[in-house]
């Protein structure tokens, strides 16, 4: 690994290619390196203190911040509203911004004039309505360098938008916050990296804005004269003087790049606080949780989803509803669709006596905790928790009194002043469940929150989940692919496939008679659709299959076979099993104390029989070994779909 690594940074590149890069990087280099040669360091102080460069560098300031404030205005909202929001004519608005940076600076003065000028579009309404000039004045300076500077903080703004995944703003609407609270408390403090970039280089392109400048607002000293201009009249008289009047914008300049340090985009990371990285490689012991969750309500739930997803859902408060089915199966839009997050699935829905079909996310008090839980990496474990009831409009004292109860119930009151990339992945799930049931939602919905945490601490945190669930008044839908969350946490499953309900029923009835090919084999049974005969099933896999209880002939069914109903011979069975089939070992995985093995054949389908380690080794069973597979017909549940 090392040898490898060494020889890869050490290797040479190709001539063909160095020659030319090397000679692009003398080309940019060289007129750097003529400012620095010709500029006469010992006259250097005498000519910056000139009078009349101190004027300009003071106007230059302050065009230069007053553009980048009103960059920061129109251009923050413009960035927000191309990165997140379709509209025709997108592709046009998104060329607007680009035109200036690629607009000879002239005219873009001229197309200035030509709008905002004494004879132009704008002008004179501005100069008879507000008594407003803007040539040949400083608001015109202003002017001309938002316009050629603006573009660099939307561009820079929109790929760090670009690189937020929404989850974190619909995380926020779901606790309650509003649109524009979403917008200053969570998208612009974790875009922040891409405003700093953004307003670094439109602060250095208007600090060193010349052409639209000199063509719309003039050359005028101690009005309209900025540095850059200095410089073109210096050229002329001073050419000494100009040459150290640019080392200076050259200094400037170069100090913002490299303060920057190649963050053009700034796109958005987690912010992880110095020493403190997130533990996962030996999760500590899990801290007693609290008391239960007291009863603050109860809420029970109708909803008729249509679109894509198409069902109706009643529950009485107090339920919790697993949702299980395969991937595309219609789980995370039902989900959304419930939120009011996608246009995919609409969902007339009732919460308690009160219906929130029309209201906003914001208002539905519907609280979503996503797979990974998008906690707010800007604020600790305790602001996290209490932002559902700040938003709410909870005095900051109460609302931290409350979340830090809520964090104690879920055993991580100690972690409260941590920030999220100092959590290990239990923790980090416990504050999201804290954070989602203290903002005092009437529907809770769960997104596989249990999927990133290793088998340890997903058995402590789903026996949280449980213990604080059986007090929550409202009702709780997770969704899930794991058949012990399933079990253990739901009193329903509801297993979707293709938008569409194919099962609602307690957990014992779905693992008895699965209606569905994918949950049976979620919960580890060989499962085959096929239609009834007289004797069983004709498997749409190929094969016959005979059972003792088929429905009526030509019913479509499931046939559903436990693993460890399979018997494995190396020679053909003779005797009771009605169902005898060849096969060949495929695959010999450890399930606990046994071992799974998985067996194919062209003839019958794919089968799972689950044995003994010591069987195993008796058979000599390996991949590769023809076997012959048994299953009696009274082993075989057949379930109508």
């Amino acid at each position: 690994m090392t040898r490898a690594r060494v020889r890869t940074s050490g290797a040479r590149p190709p001539l063909a290619l160095a020659l030319p890069a090397l000679a692009a990087v003398a080309f940019l280099a060289l007129p750097l390196l003529g400012i620095l040669v010709r500029t006469e360091w010992g006259e250097l102080a005498e000519h910056l203190s000139a009078l009349g460069t101190v004027q300009a560098l003071k106007l230059s300031l302050l065009v230069s911040f007053w553009a980048l404030g009103l960059s920061l205005l129109l251009g923050v909202p413009l960035a927000w509203l191309l990165a997140r929001v379709p509209f025709p004519g997108k592709a046009f608005v998104r060329s607007l911004v680009l035109l200036p940076m690629v607009l000879p600076p002239t005219v873009g003065g001229v197309a200035l004039l030509l709008a905002f000028g004494r004879r132009g579009l704008l002008g004179p309404w501005l100069r008879d309505t507000f008594g407003i000039t803007l040539p040949f004045h400083t608001s015109g300076a202003v002017l001309a360098a938002t316009f050629v500077a603006m573009p660099f903080l939307v561009i820079s703004l929109e790929g760090a938008l670009g690189g937020l995944r929404p989850r974190y703003e619909e995380t926020a609407a779901s606790l309650g916050a509003s649109p524009l609270r979403v917008f200053f408390t969570v998208t612009l403090p974790m875009v922040a990296p891409g405003v700093l970039a953004g307003a670094a280089l439109t602060w250095a392109r208007a600090l060193g804005e010349f052409g639209a400048t000199i063509t719309f607002a003039g050359n005028l000293p101690g009005t309209t004269q900025t540095l850059p201009l200095q410089v073109y009249l210096l050229l002329q008289d001073e050419p000494e003087a100009a040459t150290s009047v640019s080392l200076l914008l050259l200094a400037i300049a170069m100090a913002v790049l490299i303060a920057l340090r190649g963050r053009w985009t700034g796109t958005p990371a987690d912010r992880r606080v110095r020493g403190g990285g997130p533990v996962e490689s030996a999760p500590e012991p899990p801290a007693p949780a609290g008391p239960p969750i007291p009863p603050a309500g109860r809420w029970g739930l109708h909803a008729e989803v249509t679109g894509f997803t198409r069902l109706t859902l009643d529950a009485d408060p107090g339920t919790t509803i697993a949702v299980v089915g395969p991937n595309g199966a219609g789980k995370t839009t039902l989900l959304r669709a419930l939120l009011g997050l996608t246009p995919r699935a609409h969902a007339d829905l009732r919460l308690g006596d009160e219906d929130v079909t029309a209201l906003p996310p914001h208002r539905r008090r519907v609280a979503w905790v996503p797979q990974d839980g998008a906690l707010f990496p800007h604020l600790t474990a305790l602001a996290n928790t209490a932002y559902g009831l700040r938003a709410q409009g909870v005095a900051r004292a109460e609302a931290r009194r409350e979340a830090q109860g809520w964090l104690d119930r879920l055993g991580v009151g100690h972690l409260a002043h941590r920030r999220p990339a100092q959590l290990s992945g239990g923790q980090a799930g416990r504050v999201a469940l804290a954070r989602a049931l203290a903002a005092r939602p009437r529907l809770l919905v769960l997104d596989e929150p249990l999927a990133a945490l290793d088998q340890t601490t997903r058995a402590q945190v789903r026996h949280t989940l449980r213990t604080h669930l059986a007090g929550f008044g409202g009702v709780c839908l997770i969704v899930t692919h794991d058949p012990v969350e399933a079990v253990s946490l739901a009193d329903r499953v509801l297993v979707l496939d293709e938008g569409r309900a194919l099962q609602d029923a307690p957990p014992a009835e779905v693992t008895r008679h699965p209606r569905s090919p994918w949950v049976a084999r979620m919960l580890g049974r060989n499962a085959w659709p096929g239609t009834a005969t007289a004797e069983g099933l004709t498997l749409d896999a190929g094969g016959d299959l005979v059972a003792a209880d088929p429905p009526p002939p030509g019913t479509r069914a499931l046939a559903v076979v436990a693993p460890e109903a399979v018997s494995v011979h190396r020679e053909k069975p003779a005797g009771s099993p009605r169902n005898v089939w060849p096969g060949t070992v495929r695959e010999i995985t450890s399930s606990g104390s046994r071992l799974r093995v998985l067996i194919t054949s062209g003839r019958t389908p794919d089968l799972v029989a689950e044995i003994t380690p010591q069987a195993a080794a008796e058979l000599g069973l390996a991949d590769g070994v023809p076997v012959w597979t048994s299953v009696k017909a009274t082993e075989t549940t057949v379930v109508p779909l």
